[in-house]
């Protein structure tokens, strides 16, 4: 598998997001979840119409872990939903490929490698991407790394701190800035 690294620019998210509002409401909207929720994209493919349909929180367990998770749906995402809801039936799923059955975890790889080329996106991309996104910049605003490992259940600080790229950054800034 190989490693993937999160977004590190809020101007090429909203690039990003942009270039995929222009090709489809879908695929906007499968990458606001997962940079807003930090999901994994098997769990963000999972949902049902009937997971979001006029709720606050999403309550689910996710497959990897089968450990629960509630979480409030933001402003942004709930906004999105709205339009994307309008002709969907209660029991299909929230995300449904072109053949009319869940979409693929390797098409989401597709769309948002393509997207990320498309805007000059230089980060090793994948589904996990998103993931780490989130986890990135939740710990850039509000530097509470055991908030953030139990938002995506990780085993310790050290690896979510890994996991999101933040001790090689840190790593880097401090050479740059250390000088004799």
């Amino acid at each position: 598998m190989n490693f993937v690294e999160p977004i590190r620019s809020k101007e090429d998210i909203k690039k990003v997001e942009q270039y995929l509002a222009q090709k489809s409401l879908r695929n906007r909207l499968i990458f606001v979840f997962g940079i807003n929720t930090g999901l994994r994209v098997s769990d963000i493919l999972g949902l049902n119409v009937s997971d979001v349909l006029h709720k606050t929180h999403v309550e689910i367990r996710e497959q990897k872990t089968n450990k629960y998770k509630k979480f409030p749906l933001n402003t942004k995402i709930t906004g999105l939903l709205k339009t994307y809801l309008e002709d969907k039936e209660l029991d299909e799923p929230l995300f449904m490929g072109k053949k009319n059955g869940r979409l693929h975890r390797s098409q989401v790889y597709r769309f948002l490698n393509e997207a990320c080329r498309a805007c000059g996106v230089k980060s090793r991309i994948g589904t996990h991407t998103m993931r780490k996104t989130f986890g990135y910049f939740y710990y850039k605003q509000y530097k509470d790394v055991a908030l953030l490992q139990r938002i995506l259940n990780h085993s310790n600080p050290a690896v979510t701190l890994r996991y999101i790229g933040i001790s090689q950054d840190e790593i880097d800034n401090s050479y740059t800035n250390f000088e004799l």
